[in-house]
């Protein structure tokens, strides 16, 4: 009689096959963990782009991509005794319910905003309880870098070390500026780059204070200026334009006040 297998169990079983010693895929046995991090990494992103794109094909196949970086990781552990894909499945569903006492206990949680704090308030402690004395501790320094910014002003602004409101932050983006005109005119590159950081910090902040994500707004601008930036060319190309800041300049305007 055949064994009827749940999907996550032939993946279990199919990456036990991939690292077998003896006959597995030569490739996959190479690997270790910090070999399959940037891996794990791109894909993330990749379902964040199906998203983005409104793919819903293309994001079933990248979750499945994301689900086998961690199919990877637990067994690359349960090889080396650590723990095994099991273990991960039960501590982050223990962990859900460990920050939702008001689902699956009896607290009471009015709305979105309690909830947020109640939530945060659990992350604490389960910091505090591992032994953390900062509240920038568990930061992840692989975030990307405007992310993790965002990140840790929020932590920051969390125990009161915050603008009371977006002006300030305006106000900041200003001064940064300034001080990067002056180290402009002074010559100094190391202290230039020390401004333009300081800048981009900036700048995280007020996507916080305007509770946007400063990563999400930066890959939509990004994606804007290559769609605009490739409809130039394509116009520049049909009409013999020559290079040159002044003539790609009219063609952008042109191709701005059509969109």
């Amino acid at each position: 009689m055949t064994h009827a297998y749940r999907p996550l169990d032939r993946l279990l079983g199919i990456m036990a096959r991939l690292r077998d010693p003896e006959r597995g895929c030569p490739w996959d046995r190479e690997q270790d963990f910090a070999t399959i991090a940037p891996y794990t990494i791109e894909e993330a992103y990749e379902v964040a782009d199906a998203i983005e794109r409104g793919d819903m094909a293309a994001l079933k196949d990248e979750l499945g991509d994301l689900l086998l970086q961690v199919v990877f990781h637990a067994r690359m552990a349960e090889e080396t005794g650590l723990f095994a894909f099991d273990d991960v499945a039960t501590a982050i569903a223990d962990k859900m319910v460990r920050r939702h006492p008001h689902v699956f206990g009896d607290a009471d949680i009015a709305g979105v905003a309690a909830q947020n704090e109640a939530w945060e308030a659990h992350k604490a402690k389960e910091r505090a309880a591992s032994g953390t004395t900062s509240a920038l501790d568990g930061v992840a320094l692989a975030l990307p870098a405007l992310l993790r910014a965002a990140k840790v002003s929020r932590r920051a602004a969390r125990i009161g070390f915050d603008w009371p409101d977006s002006s300030g932050v305006l106000a900041k983006i200003d001064e940064e500026i300034a001080e990067i005109e002056a180290e402009m005119a002074a010559g100094d590159r190391v202290r230039l780059e020390d401004e333009i950081g300081d800048l981009l910090f900036a700048a995280a902040n007020l996507a916080r204070k305007l509770d946007i994500e400063p990563e999400t707004a930066l890959r939509r601008a990004t994606a804007k200026f290559e769609r605009r930036f490739r409809r130039v060319e394509q116009l520049a190309a049909e009409r013999g334009v020559e290079p040159g800041l002044d003539a790609l300049e009219a063609l952008w305007q042109e191709v701005k006040k059509a969109e």
